[in-house]
């Protein structure tokens, strides 16, 4: 979850630009009716977004969602700027609303969710208060650190209670060490295609074991997402192969 990709090997300073981002941290567009293609049959469509697992198209707001896993390892590289608790809390984990032709800013800035602010990598000058990326897109959401957002869904059932309706589930596979949470399925509350209050937990516990005092290991991992034709939703588990399906009734 760190920025070697982009780092000139042997130095603590990042790759300008980095030669990766022509083949990776973005995404890229191909034609749903044509068999057999390669790399070079898309387009990109956005970049500077590191792991961008989770991707949805929003019918409601016609545009891309996609979810980003912030980058680690401040305070192993670069302990002038950086605590290791700092190290173990930024940056944010994020959902985008992705339109074509935008950057992130990957690997060059991340977003501190507690100045609210995007600040320059250390490899490209960044102390940890020097703000970058002016070009960049902001987040639509951003969550606690290393919590790995592997899937997102925009809910359009109608089992769940109204507040749900249009709202986005995220799925999980990490924890956050300042929450001593993790291994979840999220909900962000939506209302006229923009988020209308916090994050909550909305199923927890897939883990298994108490994760402020563990005592043994992690026993599922949320990993995708699906929406039922009934509305109930399926969250699936990369570390076992389970499948679980949650449904409401009144």
């Amino acid at each position: 979850s760190y920025n070697d990709a982009c780092r000139i090997p042997g130095t603590g300073t990042g790759m300008a630009p980095c030669s990766i981002l022509d083949s990776a941290g973005g995404i890229w567009k191909f034609n749903a009716d044509k068999l057999n293609q390669g790399f070079k049959d898309g387009t990109r469509y956005a970049t500077g977004i590191k792991n961008a697992v989770g991707t949805f198209w929003n019918t409601k707001t016609n545009s891309l969602f996609v979810t980003a896993h912030g980058r680690g390892q401040f305070h192993d590289f670069y302990p002038q700027f950086y605590t290791a608790k700092q190290s173990q809390e930024m940056p944010a984990e994020a959902i985008y609303e992705v339109h074509e032709g935008d950057d992130a800013g990957w690997p060059y800035i991340y977003y501190d969710q507690f100045q609210n602010k995007k600040i320059q990598a250390p490899e490209y000058g960044g102390d940890g208060k020097k703000v970058g990326g002016e070009k960049a897109i902001d987040p639509t959401v951003a969550f606690p650190a290393h919590m790995g957002p592997n899937d997102l869904l925009f809910y359009t059932g109608k089992m769940f209670p109204a507040k749900y309706r249009n709202g986005a589930f995220v799925a999980f596979h990490a924890q956050s060490a300042e929450l001593k949470k993790g291994y979840l399925v999220a909900f962000v509350p939506f209302v006229n295609n923009k988020p209308s209050g916090k994050w909550e937990i909305f199923a927890d516990n897939f883990a298994g074991i108490d994760l402020v005092k563990p005592s043994g290991p992690i026993q599922h991992r949320p990993c995708g997402l699906a929406q039922g034709p009934d509305g109930s939703l399926y969250v699936c588990d990369d570390l076992n192969g389970s499948i679980y399906r949650i449904a409401y009734k009144k």
